[in-house]
């Protein structure tokens, strides 16, 4: 009896053997060809720590709760090995080394690549206003990819982190 070869569908636009993938977290260019709901740039300087794959895996639970609740159309996005939907704007998040992350939205066409300055331009006076500077550790970051018009992160986030403080107990953050 011949053996079977599982085929993996996103070919080599996503690591099929990287420990993020088991979170559902797609790791790929910073411009994937599809259109993965949440996933890491294969090109970043350091690879997340386990609480920060996570924090991942839980921003994308709640990606998906928000966005999908229990539907069918969740389900059987589920049964793939990563979240896609060629509907969604996902995101590529970005790590430079220690607390420093930035992402970039999949539909990003002008500006900065990743919104979080690169660490190589922070220094520069012409982008001392640059209201994402950085350095942002993920969990800052997070919480400002969750602020729109306020100076605080929408409510259903907050509620979130605080349903998984095994997730987002942080160091000095309220808990």
């Amino acid at each position: 009896m011949a053996e079977q070869i599982e085929v993996w569908p996103f070919g080599r636009d996503a690591d099929r053997d990287h420990p993020l993938t088991a979170h559902r977290i797609a790791v790929t260019s910073s411009h994937p060809g599809w259109r993965f709901l949440v996933a890491f740039d294969r090109e970043s300087e350091a690879q997340p720590t386990d609480a920060e794959a996570a924090m991942l895996a839980s921003f994308l639970s709640e990606y998906k709760d928000r966005h999908y609740g229990d539907s069918g159309y969740r389900r059987r996005m589920e049964q793939r090995t990563l979240d896609v939907d060629n509907g969604a704007n996902g995101l590529v998040f970005h790590k430079w080394g220690d607390d420093d992350w930035g992402f970039r939205r999949q539909s990003f066409e002008r500006g900065f690549l990743f919104t979080v300055v690169w660490p190589v331009m922070r220094n520069d006076d012409r982008y001392a206003g640059h209201e994402w500077r950085g350095p942002l550790a993920l969990h800052v970051l997070m919480d400002r990819i969750h602020t729109v018009c306020d100076d605080k992160p929408m409510q259903r986030w907050t509620d979130w982190k605080a349903a998984h403080p095994e997730v987002f107990a942080v160091a000095g953050e309220p808990r």
